[in-house]
């Protein structure tokens, strides 16, 4: 495949964006970080558009693009031919924003398909594993590489973790603990509000209601201290880890998501078709 490293794409991306806000990046993300700071004072989440709204935002651009390139074609055809007159250059559709949204959404469904569905997925989707083609076109893909870190998912625990995405999905603390108890967790308390928490922030979401406003790694250093865990779920550990690193890129982008909602749709079909 080629095409940039998401990292890379979506640096390029901010710059362009920078530039139609008539901003440095550098001022560009300073006021990005701002109105985090300023929904965070009132309890919130910033979030970002739709990939609706995305999409409508990017046609109104590619217009103003086609007009802009035909004026200055006729330009290039006329005034442009003359001496020591300088043609224009036409604006490329590299230069249209990426739809985050839409890139959110089609991470996490690929991901929950490898997962719930494959039973064999790439544990380490961060963005150097993880390509931007056809950018240079206007119409960015992803491409998936690296598949160094993949997991296999028996199925009987495939199918038991499908069950968790819709308990999680439904909040269905009893359930969730009930799962959680049958794919092999264990506590020195079993404190079940403890084991329902560890569920949400490893396979579903993490937010500052559900953290009481600390970071990740740190509430799950506090439900270890209220709860020692003696063992987990082995074959739901990577899961976690490709939940968490997806939902650290749609945190960076302010395209929140529930992993558990996202997936729920798969796992409803996967044992509705499997389980017969």
């Amino acid at each position: 495949l080629k095409g940039d490293k998401l990292s890379d794409g979506l640096k390029k991306d901010l710059v362009h964006n920078a530039e139609r806000a008539g901003k440095t990046p550098e001022a560009f993300m300073a006021e990005q970080k701002a109105k985090e700071a300023k929904a965070k004072e009132k309890g919130e989440e910033l979030q970002g558009p739709s990939s609706t709204q995305y999409d409508r935002y990017i046609q109104m651009l590619e217009t103003r693009r086609k007009v802009g390139n035909a004026s200055k074609r006729l330009f290039n055809i006329t005034l442009g031919l003359l001496p020591f007159v300088q043609s224009k250059e036409y604006a490329s559709r590299s230069l249209l924003p990426i739809n985050h949204a839409q890139m959110i959404d089609d991470l996490l469904y690929v991901h929950g398909h490898e997962v719930l569905v494959d039973g064999y997925f790439n544990g380490d989707p961060h963005p150097g594993n993880i390509l931007l083609v056809g950018t240079e076109e206007g119409s960015p893909k992803l491409g998936l590489i690296d598949y160094g870190q993949v997991k296999r998912v028996p199925k009987n625990m495939r199918m038991l973790f499908c069950k968790l995405v819709i308990a999680l999905a439904e909040d269905n603390r009893k359930e969730i603990v009930r799962l959680m108890k049958e794919a092999g967790y264990k506590s020195k308390y079993m404190d079940e509000d403890v084991i329902y928490l560890y569920a949400k922030v490893s396979y579903d979401e993490d937010n500052d209601e559900l953290t009481n406003g600390q970071h990740i790694q740190l509430f799950m250093e506090d439900l270890q201290s209220r709860d020692p865990i003696d063992a987990l779920p082995r074959d739901f550990l990577m899961i976690s880890r490709c939940s968490i690193m997806l939902r650290g890129l749609s945190h960076a982008l302010h395209q929140s998501r529930s992993v558990a909602h996202a997936w729920k749709p798969i796992a409803e079909k996967v044992l509705k078709e499997e389980s017969t």
